[in-house]
Order: C-alpha cells, then sequence, then structure tokens
C-alpha cells in the first residue's frame, strides 16, 4: 500500500488530490508540524530533508512533489500526462516553475530562515510577497485555456498549480484580478478528488 506523509495546508494535498483521481488504496499519515514532528529522527528516517510530501511505496520512499507525481502518474493514475510529447513538456514547463518560482515566492513569507540570518531580512522577504504572488498569478493567468491549464482535460499540473493557489488569499493576492484563474479553481474544487482531499483534512 501506498503512504503519504501530509501536513495540512501544505504542497502534500497535490499527491492527495492524484491519489484520489485514480481511486487509489493509500493511507495517509499526518505529520505534526505544531509540534515540531518533522525535526524528530522518526521522520527522519522517511525524510531527512523534514518536509512533506513524502510517498512510501513498495521500491522506497519519495519525497519530491515533481517526482511523487511523475510516479504516480507512471503507475497508479494514468491519463494526467499528456500524450503528445510537446504537450507533455508543456506540462512540465509549468510544474517546474511552479516548483522553481511560484512556491518559492510563496515560502518567503513565512521561511526566511533558509535563505537568511537576519530577522530584518525575513521581513523583508515577507513583505515582497504580496507582489511577486500576484506577479507568477498574471504569467499563469495567461497560460490557462480554460476551464483548465490546456483545456478540458487535468494534467498533474493543474494539481499542484491548484494547491499552490488555495495559498493566494493569504499571500494577499486579490484573485479577482486573475478571472482564468478563479474559474480554474471552482473548476477544481469540483471535482471528487479534491473534495476527499478536503474532507481527509489535507487542504487546511
Amino acid at each position: 500500500m501506498l503512504k503519504l506523509y501530509w501536513a495540512p495546508g501544505t504542497v502534500a494535498s497535490a499527491t492527495g488530490i492524484v491519489l484520489n483521481e485514480g481511486n487509489v488504496h493509500w493511507e495517509g499519515l499526518r505529520v505534526d508540524f505544531a509540534n515540531g514532528a518533522q525535526m524528530q529522527p522518526e521522520y527522519h528516517a522517511v525524510n531527512p530533508k523534514g518536509r512533506v510530501p513524502a510517498l512510501a511505496t513498495p521500491g522506497g520512499v519519495l519525497t519530491e512533489t515533481g517526482a511523487i507525481l511523475e510516479y504516480l502518474a507512471a503507475t497508479a493514475v494514468p491519463g494526467l500526462v499528456p500524450a503528445d510529447p510537446l504537450q507533455a513538456a508543456r506540462m512540465r514547463e509549468v510544474m517546474y516553475y511552479l516548483a522553481s518560482t511560484m512556491h518559492v515566492n510563496h515560502a518567503h513569507k513565512g521561511r526566511g530562515s533558509r535563505w537568511a540570518d537576519d530577522e530584518r531580512s525575513w521581513a523583508d522577504m515577507k513583505a515582497k510577497v504580496p507582489e511577486t504572488m500576484t506577479t507568477s498569478c498574471a504569467y499563469i493567468e495567461g497560460l490557462i485555456v480554460g476551464p483548465f491549464l490546456f483545456g478540458d482535460d487535468v494534467t498533474l499540473a493543474d494539481v499542484w498549480l491548484f494547491t499552490i493557489s488555495c495559498w493566494l488569499e493569504g499571500d494577499g493576492v486579490d484573485v479577482s484580478c486573475f478571472p482564468k484563474l478563479a474559474a480554474f479553481r471552482e473548476a477544481m474544487n469540483a471535482r471528487p478528488s479534491v473534495r476527499a482531499a478536503r474532507e481527509k483534512g489535507l487542504m487546511g
């Protein structure tokens, strides 16, 4: 059985949604971030980075969202990667942007210590988040065909984007300025896989 280590409101919910998309039998193991469980030896034995998600598979543990989603698409949840090589590359183009830029923009709000020791720098990074996340939303808005990123079919990139889009209000973004992104969130929220993730508490 696949086992997903997760914490509420984190990017781990993307993995949970993908698992639900395929009706995969899986076990969710909540990591109590509030009590620092992610920094304890027990969890470091699973993921030495002390972060979520981590997915325990029959062949070992995977720890990065992109790798986990690609593994699930290849083994348990078919249909979430476009068959056309160029479209598949377009999907991954968005995924890499989400991982390397948009998620990092968000992390500057509460994880400044990853980049600087001076707490004054943390405050500066946090203050920049509404601007950088709004810039990211403007970029994403230009990509969305509707109702999902590339049209009628949900891909791995859609699930990842949806997860990050749930953080936007907290990051000071006025989502009403991005009608395609707002409609995208509505379309994703209507999916049974997302509703199931909310019922499990993954969405925070």
